[in-house]
């Protein structure tokens, strides 16, 4: 596996984001499923695993915990906090919760350490960046952690360039996550350049389009009801009947790029920069393969400017959130960007 640099770590090109096995797009996989996709992951070279307190409502890095301990020295551990599962009504129901204040950020921290069985986390992000806390004063939180030992880097996700700046004045950021791919080009507005300017390492979430890139017409009536895709607005019924016309053109680039639409999905983003490290997630070990076939795809020049002129902000249609999601990220819109 190709590695790239993640501040002070080189980390495989293509990372695993965890979530999926325990958290967003329904039921999560048997434990020993989950189990089998971890340890394939780390077997096939990959050495980034990315988690967070909010999947699963730390089921997730219980997972993870329990599964990658015996491992520890073989990968580079990522969660995030800022965001979880908060007992609000005293009814024993946890409900989401963006909370961004240094004590909570402190007890977080505990938790998940206690969760991941591991002294110290390697990259710790902030999930969310809460609004109603001054940016300085969480990360400035977090660099408390680093100083006491717990973690060794920081993160941010889901923040503007100019937030990204603030947070960087205080201590350096390690990476900055959110989600980018060929249908989500946001990151292309601001954020990609600041992270370069900083020596930022860019780290991609659903780097296949919540699936679409996969190249499969998702029955969107037949995913489970707690499948996070049911609240996207690309996802609903005349928005999703346009993206997908197309999807035949997409799959002809594939095949003539000789690999498989997740694998173009992967590899495109590979080719933006030696800075961008995807985290493509999966419950499949087959899928898990495929995924990481992509680091061997080469493009050339002519057929990545062909793929994105087919698939981008002017030709996707709907937005990647619905208006509630939108509110709680503080990222740049090409709508913005226009105004």
């Amino acid at each position: 596996m190709q590695q790239r640099n993640l501040g002070s770590f080189s980390v495989s090109a293509i990372g695993l984001g965890c979530m999926n096995l325990s958290h967003a797009y329904g039921a999560p996989v048997s434990p020993e499923q989950g189990e089998r996709v971890l340890l394939a992951a780390l077997d096939a070279g990959v050495t980034l695993f990315d988690t967070a307190t909010l999947y699963g409502f730390g089921a997730n890095e219980t997972l993870v915990g329990r599964v990658m301990k015996p491992h520890r020295s073989r990968f580079t551990l990522a969660s995030k906090c800022g965001m979880q599962g908060v007992d609000v009504n005293g009814d024993g129901k946890l409900v989401r919760v963006i909370d961004g204040r240094p004590a909570t950020l402190r007890q977080t921290c505990e938790d998940s350490l206690r969760r991941l069985q591991t002294d110290v986390i390697d990259l710790y992000y902030l999930h969310r960046w809460d609004k109603s806390v001054p940016i300085e004063d969480s990360v400035g939180a977090l660099a408390d952690l680093v100083r006491a030992g717990k973690i060794r880097s920081i993160g941010l996700s889901e923040v503007s360039a100019a937030t990204l700046r603030r947070a960087h004045a205080v201590h350096p950021i390690a990476a900055l996550q959110t989600e980018y791919s060929l249908w989500t080009r946001n990151p292309e507005i601001a954020v990609l350049k600041t992270c370069r300017e900083l020596g930022v390492a860019f780290v991609a979430f659903s780097p296949v389009g919540r699936g679409f890139l996969c190249g499969e017409r998702i029955d969107v009536d037949a995913l489970d009801a707690k499948d996070i895709r049911r609240t996207m607005p690309r996802f609903a019924p005349e928005a999703y009947a346009a993206n997908l016309r197309l999807l035949d053109g997409y799959q002809a680039l594939a095949r003539e790029a000789g690999c498989t639409p997740a694998q173009l999905a992967l590899a495109w983003l590979l080719h933006q920069g030696e800075d961008i490290i995807p985290i493509p997630g999966t419950t499949s070990v087959e899928h898990l393969h495929d995924d990481l076939g992509a680091a061997s795809v080469q493009l050339s020049e002519p057929l990545m400017d062909r793929v994105e002129a087919l698939i981008n902000e002017r030709t996707v249609v709907g937005n990647r959130y619905n208006a509630q999601s939108a509110s709680e990220v503080d990222t740049e819109t090409f709508e913005d960007r226009a105004a």
